[in-house]
């Protein structure tokens, strides 16, 4: 005992620690340095015995006293005594190989002595202290644990609940399926009409064509039938001053000229009326190449609008991808997080076996206590690098939790990002189909008005 691996304490600081840590009230007041010193009393060390029983492994001071019901004992009575002391002294000496000490005895209880007993309490002192330390690092690592547990619960809540949501974003309602087919149907129903009315303003086109060359040959002979009456009027002329003919015949030529002028003049309104008529044609059909040229207006601004859905769809897309690749990093993260814990538990259970089998070989071999002790300043080396190893391993789950809510950032974003798109997508939907149904009503009201002129 006299190379011991704990430092020993003084008597002031042994009573000082019992009384805050191990004994209770009355007997934290009852319990003084006269019990310790200059002999220390056995039942105050028998006390502070069952009361570190007590602490470390739950069993009550009046347990000790108690004697088994098998047990066929006459006046049992007589043997609380003993049977308290033995069951304090075969659990002290269980208990305090624990604390580096292999030597308790049960003169050690029945009549103790200042050097030995405070000793004894310096290494159980010792060991309440590492008990503390340790139980607080484990408290410490419980709750981070636990943090990291209801995290890793919260970010498999959000993913799933991302997950619905980007199924409910592919999945389009059979309100809006019905609604797109019927703006096909329409676009093509649009496309037909557009293209039978090119056609039919191709045909009018070269109707007023043909119009324009019958116009044109009736004015050039009208200018003719112009000039013959201008030269028949002056060879009437010269004819009235050199021919005297009978009046019977003279009425019978004007009368047959006032015909032929009245049939010019038949003809020249006519040919007025057809002009008038072909410039209502043509105004007409330039009015409808102007909506025409409108409707391709809007089929364009319909294609563009198509393009863009499809370039959103390709986003959406984009943005799914990235979502699946970082679901598949956070899982891989957790992969190697429970990899970690599994290697610190495999770490921790060697270590314990280890010191395990190293208390048997100290237990077997009392006669090598200097190489024990040499040992053991090495578990202690070793139990100090575990501890920064852990601390260590702490420090990189903390970096995973970091990288985890990093992750559920994004994963956040990347959803608003494309409700956002889905909502603008469905709203642009929304206001082409109201206006490709004005602008069918307004080319089924033009129709109708060209039919009625036609």
């Amino acid at each position: 005992m006299a190379e011991s691996t704990f430092p020993i304490y003084g008597s002031d600081a042994i009573v000082n620690f019992f009384r805050a840590e191990v004994l209770t009230d009355q007997e934290a007041k009852h319990f003084s340095k006269g019990d310790l010193l200059p002999v220390p009393k056995p039942e105050t060390v028998q006390t502070l015995y069952m009361r570190v029983l007590h602490l470390v492994h739950r069993i009550r001071p009046e347990c000790h006293s108690m004697l088994p019901p098998s047990a066929n004992v006459q006046f049992p009575a007589l043997h609380e005594r003993s049977t308290a002391i033995l069951s304090v002294y075969t659990r002290m000496s269980q208990f305090l190989p624990v604390c580096m000490v292999y030597d308790f005895s049960l003169s050690d209880l029945l009549a103790p002595k200042k050097q030995r007993t405070l000793t004894i309490l310096s290494a159980i002192m010792n060991f309440l202290y590492f008990r503390k330390e340790r139980s607080e690092v484990m408290a410490e690592k419980v709750a981070h644990y636990r943090a990291a547990k209801k995290g890793l619960q919260t970010l498999t809540q959000s993913i799933s609940d991302a997950e619905q949501k980007i199924e409910l974003l592919k999945v389009i309602p059979p309100e809006q399926q019905a609604e797109a087919d019927e703006l096909a149907a329409a676009l093509s129903e649009l496309q037909t009409a557009t293209m039978h009315e090119l056609q039919e303003v191709q045909t009018k086109n070269e109707a007023i064509a043909e119009w324009k060359t019958v116009i044109a040959e009736k004015t050039q002979k009208l200018a003719q039938v112009k000039v013959d009456v201008s030269n028949l009027k002056e060879d009437i002329g010269k004819l009235k001053s050199q021919i005297v003919e009978s009046p019977e015949e003279l009425k019978s030529q004007l009368e047959k000229m006032r015909e032929n002028i009245k049939t010019s003049k038949m003809s020249i309104e006519e040919t007025d009326g057809c002009m008038v008529e072909l410039q209502n044609m043509v105004q007409n059909v330039a009015h409808a190449e102007a909506e025409i040229q409108q409707m391709l207006n809007l089929l364009q601004d319909l294609e563009s609008s198509f393009n863009g859905a499809k370039q959103r769809q390709d986003e959406y897309q984009e943005l799914l991808a990235q979502y699946e690749k970082k679901q598949k990093d956070l899982k891989n993260l957790c992969v190697e997080e429970s990899q970690q814990k599994r290697a610190l538990a495999m770490r921790l259970d060697k270590e314990s076996k280890q010191n395990i089998r190293r208390q048997k070989k100290r237990e077997m071999k009392e006669q090598h206590v200097q190489d024990v002790m040499g040992q053991c300043n090495q578990i202690h080396h070793k139990r100090e690098e575990m501890a920064q190893r852990i601390q260590d391993i702490s420090t990189e789950t903390q970096q995973v939790k970091a990288k985890t809510q990093s992750l559920r950032d994004v994963c956040s974003k990347e959803t608003e990002r494309a409700q956002v798109l889905f909502d603008t997508l469905s709203t642009s939907i929304d206001e082409m189909n109201n206006r490709i149904e004005a602008d069918l009503t307004d080319l089924q009201n033009d129709l109708q008005t060209m039919s009625a002129n036609f």
